[in-house]
């Protein structure tokens, strides 16, 4: 439904406003909306009335998709030239339905509807201020609340950066834990790589030697080592630092510099008048109580040594000091076996037609010395018995034990008996005097009248025959088991053909037997060897021909002693025999 009212006056506009106002309400406009409406008419009437004329307003209802129900408010001019177009004002709110006015469309001057229609104003303009305050409050309310979020914000941004700085504190914590352990890991991995080292060697001059390369450049820049004997002393000659004098009298290091050390253990000394900017840390090499020598360090990169790479040096130098009091016992006990062993290996007998040459290395490395002998004697028939051994284990008790085995194969062969029979009888001397300890062993026989070898084994590598001409046996006939071991056994003799020009190779295993191939490629190296010597050399100079069957079978080093008893029977032999027959 339209409304339309001409407005040329002040009573026009305020009783065209009034009507607007009540039919808005009578089509459900709410209150706020009512208000917002009531006010934005009156200014544009009062725009109107400035300008002065008739005026249109027109108020009607409109049903639009998807606003709904519209109520609209247009303010027009009807004074318009032909062919002028004027803009009309609009306004439009949402309202509920269509509606009419209570009494009239029209709102006469009568004071009283006046009054009834300036108090319906004013309840709408309470109205709307009440919303107002409400919304006032509300706001306060966001206010109060969005100050009290920023201040949260703030505290928890303060307690983030707490958190962080925290973190940060325990990350470079975590950080400098690790890298300690890391430190503390490498310097017992360098200790025990070290020390592994140190006692893998029982040569004293290597041990020294040894000493400096592990240090530098890692612990130390320099290092010196003073042996108090000086027989192995790598750093004799010149004068010695005042600090290393005192960590030799006194047992205890020393540490000597312009500024104290301030180390666990270690005694502060002025600084070394030989190097004054050198700082110098000696460190005694104990051993049962007593300093062999003393280790004298400066730092790397002139940088100071912290506690724990004190300590790591203090006991490093212990366990060099222990082992090289082990290579020196080593040694002596060596030197003792060795003069024992060759004190005890016999001076070859000479006979006629028969040219006898023994060789005896010890060990270049450990102490596997003392178990392996030679002998060779005349029996009252005439014949010749050679033997050569090896006692289980090494150093002073088996050279012991070879001596006894000798002298009892002596003893033993004065009744003529057979090398089979002589091992036996070893076998049961060695049961029951050392039940722990065996031995193996080979014995030949030699009788000028006989071109016979007789020949018996005993758990020992075999004997090597060289033909006159050059063709070599292994006499590898079935041997007897170990002397000493408990069974009872009768060791068998064996014979093989015997002319003249042959050559019989006596050996023990360290001269065959290598960790890598076993002792067979050995044997068959020698019998290769033995094969190859000239006869001429074998006639004329046994001696020479030991030394050429031991050269390309040896190296420079080797872990085990050697023994070769090597027996040539001349080539004349015969022709001898027969003159003194």
């Amino acid at each position: 439904m339209t409304r339309t009212w001409h407005v040329s006056s002040v009573t026009d506009a305020a009783r065209a406003r009034i009507a607007t106002a009540r039919l808005a309400t009578a089509h459900g406009v709410s209150p706020t909306d009512r208000a917002r409406l009531v006010s934005m008419l009156t200014a544009q009437l009062r725009q109107c009335l400035t300008k002065g004329g008739a005026w249109l307003l027109t108020t009607r209802v409109t049903t639009a998709r998807p606003g709904g129900t519209r109520f609209l408010v247009e303010v027009t001019s009807p004074n318009r030239r032909p062919g002028e177009f004027r803009q009309p004002w609009r306004l439009t709110v949402a309202c509920s339905e269509e509606g009419r006015l209570p009494d009239s469309e029209y709102v006469s001057g009568d004071p009283t509807t006046l009054a009834e229609a300036l108090f319906g104003a004013d309840e709408d303009t309470a109205l709307l201020l009440e919303k107002l305050d409400e919304q006032e409050a509300l706001v306060a309310f966001h206010r109060e609340e969005l100050h009290q979020t920023n201040q949260g914000v703030l505290a928890l941004h303060a307690e983030l950066d707490a958190a962080g700085r925290a973190q940060r504190d325990l990350f470079a914590a975590e950080q400098k834990a690790r890298k300690e352990a890391e430190n503390a890991r490498g310097r017992l991995t360098f200790l025990a790589d070290a020390s592994a080292a140190l006692t893998a060697s029982l040569n004293p001059d290597a041990i020294m030697r040894l000493l400096p390369t592990l240090l530098v450049p890692r612990y130390a820049r320099t290092a010196d080592v003073w042996l108090f004997d000086g027989e192995s002393d790598v750093a004799r000659g010149g004068p010695r630092p005042a600090a290393a004098v005192v960590a030799a009298r006194r047992g205890r290091p020393q540490y000597a510099a312009d500024h104290p050390g301030g180390l666990p253990g270690v005694d502060d000394q002025p600084p070394s008048a030989l190097d004054p900017a050198r700082p110098l840390l000696c460190v005694p090499l104990m051993t049962r109580g007593a300093p062999l020598g003393v280790l004298t360090l400066s730092p790397p990169h002139d940088e100071r040594w912290d506690a724990d790479d004190a300590f790591m040096l203090i006991e490093l130098a212990r366990r060099a000091g222990v082992a090289l009091e082990n290579a020196r016992r080593f040694e002596h006990n060596r030197d003792i076996a060795e003069t024992l062993q060759r004190a005890l290996l016999t001076e070859l007998p000479t006979t006629p037609g028969l040219r006898l040459a023994a060789r005896y290395l010890p060990a270049t490395r450990g102490l596997n010395i003392g178990g392996d002998w030679y002998d060779a004697f005349r029996q009252p028939d005439g014949g010749l018995i050679t033997v050569i051994g090896d006692v289980t284990g090494h150093g002073l008790h088996a050279a012991v034990m070879m001596s006894q085995l000798r002298t009892a194969l002596r003893a033993y062969a004065v009744d003529g008996k057979t090398p089979g029979q002589l091992l036996t009888h070893l076998h049961l001397f060695l049961h029951h005097l050392q039940p722990d300890l065996y031995a193996t062993a080979v014995i030949a026989r030699f009788h000028p009248h006989e071109p016979t070898l007789t020949w018996a084994a005993a758990g020992h590598p075999p004997p090597v025959l060289r033909s006159p001409d050059g063709e070599v046996r292994i006499l590898d006939a079935k041997p007897g088991a170990m002397l000493g071991i408990p069974i009872h056994q009768e060791i068998a003799d064996h014979t093989a053909p015997l002319p003249p020009g042959s050559t019989l190779a006596l050996y023990t295993d360290g001269l065959v037997e290598r960790r890598a191939q076993g002792i067979d490629p050995g044997i068959e190296q020698l019998a290769t060897v033995l094969g190859g010597l000239p006869p001429a050399t074998l006639d004329d100079d046994i001696e020479e021909s030991a030394d050429q069957l031991l050269h390309p079978l040896l190296d420079d080093e080797h872990e085990d002693d050697v023994c070769l008893l090597l027996c040539h029977v001349h080539s004349a032999a015969g022709r001898v025999t027969a003159q003194l027959a």
